[in-house]
This record gives C-alpha cells, structure tokens and sequence, in this order.
C-alpha cells in the first residue's frame, strides 16, 4: 500500500470526526472537500482508464462473488433491494473496463455522482456514523468486491477510505473485517494503478443471488496472493469498543507454488456500533 493512501484515509477520519461533533458543518466540509478533489483532477496528468470491452481477456487472474441480499442488525430490507437496483446502474460503467499499462482506475470518476434522475433509489448509507437511508446507497459493495480482487493481483491501491465505525455484527462473514471500502463522491475514492506490462479488465455482473466479478489479464502474470487477517479482536475504551486487525497478504510463485514474500497490507481499528461477542453482554 502507498503513503497516498495512509494520506486519504487520516484526511476523511479527521472530517468525520469533526462533522459527527459538528453536524451542523456537515454540507459545507463535503462541498469543500468536492471542490478540492475536482482541483485534484484537473491537474492530474495520470491517464484514467475509461475504455469498455465487451469480449474478455484471455487470462483470468481472480474471481469472487459477494451476497445481495443479506440480514444486518435491525436495517430495513427494502434497502437491500434498493441496493441492487443501484449497483446495477454502477455495474454498468464499470463491467468490462480495461486497464492499459500506466493508467488508473477511480470509482468516483466512472461511476459518477448518484441520483434519482440517473435512477438510483434510496439504499443503505453509511453516514456521518450511523447507517442511514439514502439515494445510490450501497455502492460501496461494488467497491468492496474490487478492492479484494485488486489485492490478489499486482495492480497498486493508491487510494481507499474505509468506515470509521464497525456498524453491525458479522452475519455469514466470508472476507476478512477491514478489507471494505467507504465511497462518497466525490473525494472518498477507490483508486487503483497498472504498473505492469500487460492490460487488465474488470467484470462485474449483478446475478440472481450474488454481485459477481473478475479481474483478467492479457497475459499470464508470475505471482498469485493470498490475502488474510492476524491479531482481530475487540479492546474497550472507557464506554466504548473497538475491533482491530492487521491485514496481510502471502506473494505465491506460479510456477513453484512457493511464497516469495509477505506484504503487510493495512492495520484496522474502528468503533463498534454494537455489543462484541464475548463481553458477556451479547
């Protein structure tokens, strides 16, 4: 992972803790916060991805699915369903995208802002603290399968915000905690870099049951990763509980089927918004 990244994520923890003490500056922090990431775009010279290709690629390097429609604390269901009408309309500029060597994925960028003129209805968002409802929620599952496929790929992260809290307890968890990822237009952005010779592609398809993707290659890449969790639990603070974890990642040899290495990914720590297993409270 990039110091860029480490960056991004200290700026938006820093905004959300102002803004939950501070309601009140809420709007005005995200049109500032809007206003500096358009200036950002604009002077950057790193080329974006944008072209769609219908036909795959040849290789495929990772594939994963994640569950629609899933039960979680007391939250209406109706945004469940809300959600997959939204990530459908995401899924679309994103289903087919190739990544040239140099170029850079944004999900902010491609997927655009949500609305109800687009067709984006009332979804769960994650806001300012609390879970809420809110038009083009739930995106942010298309972004959390992304962001895990990118991890078993060499493809470089160079910007990604996650949730300040932890806001329900695991129901059916199959990730590891702490690998999703937050998006708010514009300035909390999932980005991530081609530094290889080959192109990449992005499939991403809303099925019956399940957000489904791949990423493929042009040709075959050396390593294959294994991405995992060490030292989760919760520790309490005065009133409050927080869950922690590292993520780490093992590089494979293709080839050998040896690891090379061992990549430290990230180090999570968030407020849980419910009462941890195990406190004798639950």
């Amino acid at each position: 992972m990039t110091d860029a990244t480490s960056t991004v994520e200290t700026d938006t923890k820093t905004r959300k803790r102002l803004t939950e003490r501070f309601p009140v500056i809420f709007p005005l922090a995200v049109e500032i916060h809007r206003l500096r990431r358009r200036w950002q775009w604009w002077r950057s010279t790193t080329p974006l991805a944008h072209r769609l290709q219908g036909d795959d690629l040849p290789v495929r390097l990772i594939r994963h699915q994640s569950l629609l429609l899933r039960s979680l604390g007391n939250s209406d269901m109706a945004l469940q369903h809300g959600k997959v009408v939204n990530l459908k309309l995401a899924a679309r500029h994103i289903d087919g995208l190739l990544i040239a060597p140099g170029e850079e994925f944004s999900f902010c960028r491609l997927v655009g802002r949500t609305s109800a003129r687009k067709g984006y209805v009332d979804g769960m968002l994650l806001e300012n603290g609390e879970a809420v409802a809110g038009i083009g929620g739930g995106i942010c599952q298309l972004a959390n399968l992304l962001h895990w496929m990118v991890l078993h790929t060499p493809l470089v992260v160079t910007q990604r915000s996650e949730h300040s809290f932890d806001p329900f307890p695991d129901n059916g968890r199959v990730l590891p905690w702490g690998v999703g990822c937050a998006i708010y237009y514009n300035y909390v952005d999932l980005r991530f870099r081609n530094d290889t010779d080959t192109t990449f592609q992005l499939r991403v398809t809303v099925g019956e049951k399940y957000l489904e993707g791949e990423i493929r290659t042009a040709d075959p890449v050396p390593h294959s990763y294994s991405v995992y969790a060490v030292d989760e639990g919760f520790d309490q603070v005065g009133e409050h509980w927080f869950r922690h974890n590292e993520i780490w990642r093992d590089v494979i040899d293709r080839r050998t089927g040896n690891r090379v290495d061992k990549e430290f990914i990230k180090a999570n720590r968030a407020l849980v918004k419910y009462v941890p297993p195990g406190t004798g409270r639950d």
